[in-house]
């Protein structure tokens, strides 16, 4: 199968969950004592890499009509009998606001769509998730069953999976893809297949191989999700990191350090690369930009060869398309001072 085939097979994948998250119409299944043979889904629905495309859409139709006529294939589980997936894709969010949401949506209109689990493979009693850690820790803080869809499931088509339910939703930051690259990647997951659950191509995965091997993961998860800190900055980071390892030791320190109250990932971020950042690459100097009002609208840094104006807020993205548009005007000043 070429690559091009394999990836639109993921894509079509990603297709599933979103069909199913909107299917309102869902209807509640009955409590069932135990699993059966007959009541489980089978991988293949998962395997998306291993299959002919006509199959997997056949097999995606059956699963989809099944969850939709009340075939009796999910079931309501204990949340404490249920352990998260072994390759976690998701960092702690600085802003639980959306979560509270969807708690409350869960608890006013119940869950309507069920998550996935496997059995534990070394717990017999035990389950992990699949996918639908949000809805299975909502049902957990709620004191109430999750209502779950038991599928056999390998490690290599779990974390298949887990890429092709992200692929759909888009949400996950570029240091949470990345981690989750490094997790598959230490467990022996062949890089072929790290592309199909991530959807991206060698030079991708290159690019967070230089990252997640040069900070380890427990520097990542101090960090968080920094929602607004792309792949240059980690990049920039992991590169101090690569040319002085010493200062890894700094770099823990001021994660485990004093935080400001309310400090979120993205602020934890530049805090720790402006703290090593080698002398030279540091800012000369730093402006606050305000209105005449005193709201702050950014602050301007100015470098040995550039400068740089960051924004603060919505009034300060706004001030920075203004400065945009006025660029033009600006050089054409500056080309008449120099004429005189």
């Amino acid at each position: 199968m070429s690559k091009s085939s394999r990836k639109s097979i993921v894509a079509s994948f990603g297709l599933l969950s979103a069909e199913i998250e909107n299917k309102p119409e869902v209807e509640e299944q009955t409590v069932r004592s135990g699993p059966s043979p007959a009541n489980r889904v089978g991988a293949g629905v998962i395997g998306a890499a291993h299959r002919a495309i006509d199959d997997i859409r056949t097999e995606r139709d059956r699963l989809k009509a099944m969850i939709e006529a009340g075939a009796g294939a999910v079931r309501e589980l204990d949340p404490a009998l249920i352990d998260p997936s072994p390759f976690p894709d998701r960092l702690p969010d600085d802003d639980t606001t959306s979560f509270e949401e969807f708690k409350r949506s869960i608890e006013t209109d119940g869950q309507k769509v069920p998550i996935q689990v496997r059995r534990h493979p070394s717990s017999a009693d035990r389950y992990q998730i699949v996918y639908g850690h949000r809805r299975w820790l909502a049902a957990q803080q709620l004191g109430r069953p999750v209502r779950a869809l038991e599928v056999q499931i390998s490690d290599l088509d779990l974390v298949l999976a887990q890429g092709i339910e992200n692929a759909a939703r888009q949400d996950l930051t570029w240091i949470e893809r990345a981690l989750f690259a490094s997790r598959m990647d230490a467990a022996g997951i062949k890089p072929r297949d790290i592309y199909a659950a991530l959807s991206i191509e060698d030079a991708e995965l290159a690019r967070m191989r230089s990252v997640y091997r040069v900070i380890p993961a427990d520097v990542i998860e101090a960090v968080g999700r920094a929602p607004k800190i792309g792949r240059p900055r980690w990049l920039d980071l992991a590169k101090i990191l690569a040319t002085n390892p010493d200062l890894l030791g700094r770099v823990r320190e001021i994660l485990a350090g004093n935080r400001s109250p309310g400090e979120t990932s993205d602020q934890r971020f530049q805090r720790l690369l402006t703290a090593i950042k080698p002398a030279g690459a540091r800012s000369t100097d730093a402006v606050v930009i305000s209105d005449g009002r005193g709201t702050q609208l950014g602050a301007l840094e100015k470098r040995p060869k550039e400068v740089r104006i960051s924004a603060a807020g919505a009034l300060g993205m706004d001030f920075l398309r203004f400065v945009e548009a006025e660029l033009p005007a600006l050089a054409e000043r500056f080309a008449q001072q120099r004429q005189q």
